[in-house]
């Protein structure tokens, strides 16, 4: 695992710095103007989303590496690939970005104390002492808080040109992720495919359900199609890198970033199925 362990940071910063090199101000004061489709995602992602997957855990009584894994996944804010993945669908990708990038934000309070709380009441005793919420979030802070702010700063200096090469930084943040994901499956190629014989069914319903109920909770109150379409895929693409470096800091075991690795691959294909239902339903 230390190929992994050192190279998500760096990569995570990398696609943060990105991430923020991509958004203004006014991304985060639209949810002021219309609050209700922000309201909606938010509480799906931040709330329902682990739920469901606490809920899963308990079901399918998965082992505690498995489970863990897949709370972190749960826990994980939406990433780039939401946003875009949300473009092509024909999704409102102003609210996607704006999920996306409060969520983020939340991330270094939200995950830690989601994935701690889980832990504690699944009974995980492999977690160090000297792991505590305040030393993860202060950890998250540097590569997820920091870049981020640091991204919009350039940008605000250099809008015309951030914004003429935004399609190569979205392509730049893809490539850091295939990266990551590559390299916990080179590590680890001997395990790998014992672990998702294991997590693999449990990562699956987890996605497909977690998109289908975010489609109708979002029907039901948000404004329109384009809203629900995003919701649904900001509830069903997750920030994995964030995922991997939150596993590494924890646990020093290959198997609680499995569930990452294998929703990585599952929601893609989901993703891609889901956006094909809806333009031939419409």
């Amino acid at each position: 695992m230390e190929i992994v362990t050192k190279i998500a940071p760096i990569a995570l910063a990398l696609i943060m710095l990105g991430l923020g090199l991509g958004l203004s101000v006014k991304d985060f004061t639209r949810v002021l103007r219309n609050p209700n489709d922000f309201v909606v995602g938010f509480i799906c992602q931040l709330i329902l989303l682990p739920v469901v997957a606490y809920i899963l855990i308990l079901i399918l009584k998965l082992p505690l590496e498995i489970a863990l894994g897949l709370m972190i996944i749960a826990a994980a804010p939406g990433g780039v690939t939401s946003n875009v993945l949300t473009k092509f669908a024909n999704g409102d990708v102003a609210l996607s970005i704006s999920l996306t990038a409060i969520m983020s934000l939340l991330s270094i309070i939200s995950v830690p104390f989601i994935v701690l709380t889980s832990a504690n009441l699944l009974g995980a005793t492999s977690i160090s002492p000297d792991i505590s919420m305040t030393s993860i979030a202060l950890k998250m802070a540097l590569v997820v808080t920091v870049p981020v702010i640091l991204g919009m700063v350039i940008r605000g200096f250099t809008e015309n040109f951030i914004t003429s090469k935004i399609n190569l930084i979205n392509k730049t943040t893809s490539l850091l992720f295939i990266i990551v994901f590559a390299a916990v499956w080179i590590e680890e190629r001997n395990n790998i495919f014992n672990y998702l014989a294991q997590a693999g069914l449990a990562v699956l319903i987890l996605n497909v359900i977690m998109m289908t109920l975010a489609y109708f909770i979002a029907k039901k109150f948000v404004t329109g199609m384009a809203q629900r379409k995003c919701i649904s895929l900001e509830c069903g693409l997750q920030n994995g890198t964030l995922a991997v470096f939150v596993a590494t800091l924890m646990f020093n075991d290959v198997a609680y970033m499995v569930p990452t690795a294998a929703y990585a691959l599952i929601m893609y294909i989901t993703g891609f199925i889901f956006i094909y239902i809806l333009r031939k339903s419409n």
